[in-house]
Parts: C-alpha cells; sequence; structure tokens
C-alpha cells in the first residue's frame, strides 16, 4: 500500500457513512393513488381502444407513376394562388417524409401531421412520399405515391396540392396549401379593421 493510500485510510477511519431514507415512503395516501391507477387501467382495458378520428381510406388506392405529377385545387382557390404554391414560392413551414413507412403508418402519420399543422396556423407544408424508382422499392413507393394523392383529396383542411419543384423533390414531393385556421382567419380580420379603422 502506498502512502498515499494509508493517509486516506487514517483520514477517513472516524467517517460514518450518511443514513439513508428510503427511497419512497409509502403512505396510506400513495397506497390509495397506486390502487386508482389500477382502476382506471382496468377500467380502460374493458372499455377498449379510443375511437379513431382518421377518416383517410385504407384499401383499393391504386399505385401511380413514379413521374406522375400530382396536382389539385378546390374550387375558390385563386389562380395566383395555386401558381405560386405550384412555383414552389410558399415557403414549406413544416414537412413530412413518409420514405420506408407502411400504408397503415403513413397514414395515421399524414393524417396526425395535417391536422396538427392545421392546429398550428401553418399553411404551407412539404409531403415526401417518394418515386419507387429503386427495384427494392418500386412498388411501395409508388403506393405511396398513390396514397398521397388519395388522402389529400380526402381532407378538407387541405385547399390545394401540386407536386414539388426538383430542388424540393421533384415528383416524389408534394406542396400542399392548408385551409387558414380560425385563429389566423381573425388575426386577419382584425388586422384588416385596424388599416382601416
Amino acid at each position: 500500500m502506498s502512502d498515499d493510500d494509508k493517509l486516506f485510510f487514517e483520514e477517513m477511519s472516524d467517517v460514518s457513512p450518511l443514513k439513508r431514507e428510503t427511497r419512497v415512503a409509502l403512505t396510506r395516501e400513495s397506497l390509495a393513488a397506486k390502487d386508482s391507477s389500477l382502476d382506471r387501467r382496468r377500467t380502460a382495458a374493458v372499455t377498449g381502444p379510443a375511437i379513431d378520428r382518421n377518416i383517410l381510406t385504407e384499401d383499393g388506392i391504386q399505385p401511380l407513376d413514379p413521374w406522375y405529377v400530382l396536382e389539385f385545387k378546390r374550387p375558390g382557390i385563386q389562380n395566383g394562388v395555386y401558381r405560386k404554391l405550384r412555383q414552389g414560392r410558399y415557403e414549406a413551414e413544416a414537412r413530412l417524409d413518409l420514405h420506408r413507412m407502411t400504408v397503415a403508418i403513413a397514414r395515421a402519420e399524414l393524417f396526425q401531421f395535417i391536422d396538427d399543422c392545421h392546429q398550428l396556423g401553418l399553411r404551407s407544408v412539404l409531403l415526401i412520399h417518394g418515386k419507387g424508382e429503386t427495384p427494392s422499392e418500386r412498388g411501395k413507393c409508388s403506393i405511396l405515391k398513390g396514397c398521397a394523392d388519395h388522402w389529400l383529396r380526402e381532407l378538407d383542411i387541405v385547399q390545394a396540392f401540386h407536386s414539388a419543384r426538383p430542388q424540393h423533390g421533384g415528383t416524389g414531393a408534394v406542396y400542399v396549401l392548408l385551409r387558414k385556421s380560425e385563429d389566423k382567419k381573425r388575426e386577419n380580420r382584425e388586422r384588416f379593421n385596424s388599416l382601416i379603422g
């Protein structure tokens, strides 16, 4: 043993370990809380899963050609607004990449993404679905492209969409224009009223 070790042990000879409290103090209240969580879990197991709000269809969607240009515009959308969307002049405020997802997962992700973007007041988003150009992914990605085209048309929140410019993914991605949220409409009315008032 070295001199340093001897000195250390001499200095520590009268030290006693600190007393520890139990990590979890069990009281009647904590036991009751534990029982109530067990009751909630049992109730949830009996009542079944929550209702799925997702309105997107799952079956019967045809895959699309990798070079097919997606385009859609609801009635009432101004031509100038659609032209700017088509040209990629609206900055994508959010993006979702569906690469390597199954149809079921992509369906849930796309629905939640569009819903979240609308709740946050975002107007322009980018959806990347892929082209399916590699032989191993050809079927899966072209199916996702067909699904994206079909699903975006089903959502009333989606006002228009168009395949992206080459620098943003080309025909493997799509620009999506969302309807204004009620909060954004109110903000615009207030700003307009303050300008004329």
